[in-house]
């Protein structure tokens, strides 16, 4: 067992209870005792509540010179509706690290958006006996980030909407003076963040009345396209009756009516700022540089142009400092972020991450969760995130299932609800060796990196022998530098032991470098089209919105960028019915947006969807409060 002071040791029952009922029967320790065992002391964390604190971005600048540990990323083969349990491995490995194996660690995962907690999926605490708790806590409010991130969002969206407004009804000169008002002496000044636009517009002049009639055109009218922006408000819930809507309607806005939409809130570009962002002045910038649009002669709109970088930062202040949690064996976990990996970069934050390796140290593990297939997460956290973090993985955890297996070898459809087919219960050596062909694409995609691939095999209970050890056989033949069945879902820590060993020689073995992708001198297709080939296509198809954009984009200046794919988690290609490791198709780019704050290109793969919706039983129908206890009941 550990050394460690709140490392608990678990009672497992078999069959294993719901989630909710194993979360509800382990009781955390204080949250002070699991920042005192990573040596935070409590000038270097904000209490929010019992078992949840905010780790300060300071606690970076005070181990800037300390060395950083091992970086594991899990990602996983294409899963099916119903998840592979990359969250469950991910907490199951620190579990077994830090309870087992002795070594510091520290799990670095995604917040989880109320969309799929409420919607299909559920949350994302992990599962069985591999959790982060409080469960309930965890998924739902936390401490209030994307509550912070829906505010910032919609704030800009209203700022956009209320300047096309003012400049319709208004002179040059009337909103020149409404913007920089005379004080009671009747001297004007710019606010602060003003001089960013007279800078991005060339003007050196710090004093209002020194504007000649021409620069104050150019300074106080935006002349925004309103068929050009490409903000939507967001809110965190899943609701397809706001895929489209009509916004302006009522009769003070004077027949300003524009069609738009919401996006969940994770979908979101400050999700995506935060996600990505290095430092609070990092963020500042980052927030300020978010294009909503272009005006009507086509040069970009930026929110500082409309005066409210400053303000979104304010908003934002406190979500850029991560949240410490904990595992149901008592090791220490951080929580900050959560894109979603089809439609955003699907990585928990950079500064999670950077804080972990320095808390660890020489030795310990940081263990990271990239959303979705490699394909999508792991891509995207090697292209995108490493880029941005200048961080290099040693090691890489490619999550499969039997399950996922025979749906790729051929299997009947895997519905979420819907009980599974014969097929999957039952043993099928050929039908798993079958599908083992998309396990190998995942492993030499990944393995093209530079980083060691080790296979964990999530274990349930219909799985056999013979099964299991074909799966084992067709990763290693595929160039996994080790394949290990696990049971972390079953029996907690103990169940990823020989996993934690293999990651261990993984991480001390590397002897690459990370190498990423592409270059990013490359043009926006031809980068699109590397990432193309890497799932198999032949080649691209580009709409003419999708040519137009990226025309647009590259004189701009923006196609100096990395590239964030929207595409569905369900394939290789556009359709997410072609099962095992599709080839020779050719990957249809209906449109191409622009994330400037947050530093990507995001190409539209097929008819990617930027709101979920409901299903016909959602999971709300089981969750409930215990009122005398005041426990919440039912969440999965």
């Amino acid at each position: 067992m550990s050394s460690s002071t709140t490392v608990r040791k678990l009672e497992v029952v078999s069959p294993v209870p719901a989630d909710i009922d194993i979360a509800n029967s382990v009781e955390p320790v204080h949250i002070s005792e699991i920042a005192k065992d990573l040596n935070l002391s409590p000038n270097h964390y904000d209490l929010y509540g019992k078992y949840k604190a905010k780790v300060l971005l300071s606690v970076l600048d005070e181990l800037q010179g300390s060395q950083d540990g091992y970086y594991v990323v899990v990602g996983g083969i294409t899963p099916t509706p119903l998840g592979e349990g990359k969250s469950t491995t991910t907490v199951g490995l620190c579990q077994a690290l830090g309870a087992f194996l002795d070594k510091k660690v520290v799990t670095c995962v995604r917040q989880p958006s109320q969309g799929p907690t409420f919607g299909i999926k559920g949350g994302a605490a992990g599962g069985g006996y591999s959790q982060v708790i409080p469960m309930d806590e965890f998924n739902l409010h936390l401490t209030g980030d994307i509550h912070a991130i829906t505010a910032a969002n919609n704030l800009l969206a209203a700022a956009i909407d209320t300047r096309i407004f003012h400049e319709s009804t208004q002179s040059d000169k009337a909103l020149f003076n409404r913007l920089c008002p005379p004080n009671k002496e009747g001297k004007r000044s710019f606010s602060d963040v003003m001089f960013r636009r007279l800078k991005k517009l060339g003007i050196s002049k710090t004093n209002p009345d020194d504007l000649t009639p021409e620069e104050v055109n150019k300074f106080a009218r935006l002349d925004i396209d309103p068929n050009s922006i490409t903000w939507r408000r967001v809110m965190d819930i899943n609701d397809r009756f706001l895929r489209k809507i009509t916004i302006g309607q009522g009769p003070d806005e004077k027949g300003m009516v524009r069609e738009t939409a919401f996006d969940i809130s994770v979908a979101s570009e400050i999700m995506a700022v935060l996600a990505l962002t290095t430092s609070l002045a990092d963020m500042r910038e980052r927030l300020g540089k978010m294009v909503i649009g272009n005006s009507k002669s086509g040069d970009p709109v930026s929110a500082d142009d409309l005066g409210v970088g400053g303000a979104l930062t304010v908003l934002m202040k406190d979500a850029i400092h991560p949240t410490l949690m904990q595992t149901l064996e008592g090791t220490p976990v951080l929580v900050h972020a959560g894109p979603f990996a089809n439609i955003a970069h699907g990585n928990s934050s950079i500064v999670a991450d950077k804080i972990a390796l320095k808390l660890v140290g020489p030795g310990g593990f940081v263990v990271t969760e990239a959303g979705f297939g490699a394909d999508i997460g792991a891509e995207k956290f090697m292209n995108i995130k490493c880029r941005y973090s200048g961080l290099t993985p040693q090691c890489a955890i490619i999550v499969a299932t039997i399950r996922a297996l025979k749906m790729h070898g051929g299997g009947p459809a895997v519905v979420a609800g819907r009980p599974l087919d014969h097929a999957y219960l039952t043993e099928n050596v050929a039908l798993v060796e079958a599908g083992c062909v998309n396990m190998a694409r995942h492993i030499s995609n990944t393995k093209s990196y530079g980083v060691n691939v080790v296979v964990a095999i999530n274990k349930f209970s219909t799985d056999t022998e013979a099964e299991l050890n074909a799966v084992r056989s067709a990763a290693l033949a595929a160039g996994a530098y080790d394949a290990v069945i696990c049971s972390h879902h079953a029996h907690g820590g103990k169940g990823a032991v020989d996993l934690g060993i293999a990651v261990q020689k993984a991480c001390e073995n590397v002897t690459q470098p990370l190498k990423f992708l592409y270059p990013l001198d490359l043009s926006i297709k031809e980068k699109i089209e590397a990432i193309a080939k890497s799932y198999g296509a032949s080649g691209v198809e580009y709409s003419e919105q999708a040519e137009k954009q990226i025309e647009m984009y590259s004189k701009q200046g923006f196609s100096g960028l990395p590239i964030c794919m929207a595409k569905t988690q369900y394939s290789f290609s556009d359709n997410a019915a072609a099962k095992g490791a599709p080839s020779g198709f050719v990957l249809p780019i209906r449109d191409v947006r622009a994330s400037i704050g947050a530093g990507f290109i995001y190409p539209l793969v097929g008819t990617m969807s930027t709101m979920p919706g409901l299903p016909t039983r959602p999971c709300f129908y089981d969750i409930d409060i215990d009122t005398t206890t005041g426990k919440v009941t039912g969440l999965s």
